[in-house]
């Protein structure tokens, strides 16, 4: 059987985590809620910041795609892997797994640039504060974030295509909760060393690259607080870039964790529980962490509750009338 001639009917079996039929349900009530809840909260960062003016800053625009990359992120796993709990199935079919590993790429991806651009907003929001509004122009915001996802969709794509020239023999085990592309090459029946070249060579540029341009920019950031000679300026100052900081550290610890051990190679439990923390945890995490430390955040939030509020009641009061 040549195994190029079944990538049209091929399927491949995820094994996620729990292969016990009794513990299915709480793992499908877990997920489900973690799910709603990320998605749910940062929809509401996104409605926030879009109907306070005061938060129409760089530094707002860059959250509200960051929300959004969020969304995209956790719903390209999530789903599938509630979908093959609820219906007792670990199947999922060569095209749908192409397709998510394309788009995991890209919302992965795009996070990373997001976390890297909003250190740079930071950095020079801290240690150039009269150039700010100048060099942090809508222009530049924007050409920033149109770069980040041109890169995403493009080197994405390059994996995605370079992935179709493999071939697959049929049912196929992916030891992981979602097509994860590091482990689908090991199962390739045909050579993969372009395909291992390439990984490692974006893992490299696109995984240390950004990192070590957030290390740079908070290393200038710490340099610039320690230079503030009052005590609540110091405050003021790391007050503004500290969600920001506890967001990068959650991201890239799990995520570099993931790439960097001897387990993710091997798919081992470790190697899982690692990569829900920064594909479902960290994008759960995120509206909290922005929120509860962010006074303009919680503001604009209490503005939208009332504002919803009070439309329900406006309306409730007509009908009734």
């Amino acid at each position: 059987m040549k195994p190029g001639n079944q990538t049209s009917t091929l399927e491949f079996l995820l094994l996620g985590f729990c292969q016990d039929p009794e513990h299915q349900p709480m793992l499908f009530g877990l997920f489900l809620f973690i799910f709603v809840v990320a998605v749910l909260g940062n929809l509401l960062i996104i409605l926030a910041v879009s109907v306070d003016s005061h938060l129409h800053i760089p530094m707002y625009f860059f959250l509200c795609n960051l929300s959004f990359s969020d969304i995209c992120f956790i719903s390209t796993t999530i789903p599938k892997m509630l979908v093959n709990i609820q219906t007792q199935s670990k199947s999922i079919t060569y095209a749908e797994c192409i397709t998510q590993m394309y788009f995991f790429m890209v919302f992965g991806g795009m996070d990373t640039f997001l976390l890297t651009v909003m250190a740079y907003d930071r950095f020079v929001a801290i240690c150039h504060p009269l150039h700010y509004p100048v060099i942090m122009n809508p222009h530049l915001s924007g050409l920033l974030v149109l770069v980040s996802w041109f890169i995403s969709f493009s080197y994405s794509l390059i994996q995605s295509l370079l992935m179709l020239r493999l071939s697959f023999c049929t049912n196929q085990i992916i030891k992981h909760f979602y097509c994860e592309h590091a482990t689908a090459l090991t199962i390739a029946c045909s050579d993969t060393l372009i395909n291992h070249i390439l990984l490692y060579i974006v893992t490299c540029v696109l995984g240390f690259v950004p990192f070590s341009g957030i290390i740079y920019s908070y290393s200038k950031i710490v340099s610039s607080i320690l230079k503030i000679p009052s005590t609540d300026g110091k405050y003021k100052a790391f007050s503004t870039c500290g969600s920001h900081l506890l967001v990068v550290s959650l991201f890239y610890g799990t995520g570099l964790g993931v790439y960097l051990s001897s387990d993710a190679t091997s798919s081992s439990w470790k190697g899982m529980v690692a990569s829900v923390m920064y594909t479902v945890i960290t994008p759960m995490l995120n509206p909290f962490i922005y929120s509860l430390r962010n006074k303009d955040i919680k503001k604009a939030l209490q503005t939208l509750g009332t504002n919803i509020f009070l439309s329900d009641k406006f309306t409730g009061f007509r009908f009734l009338r």
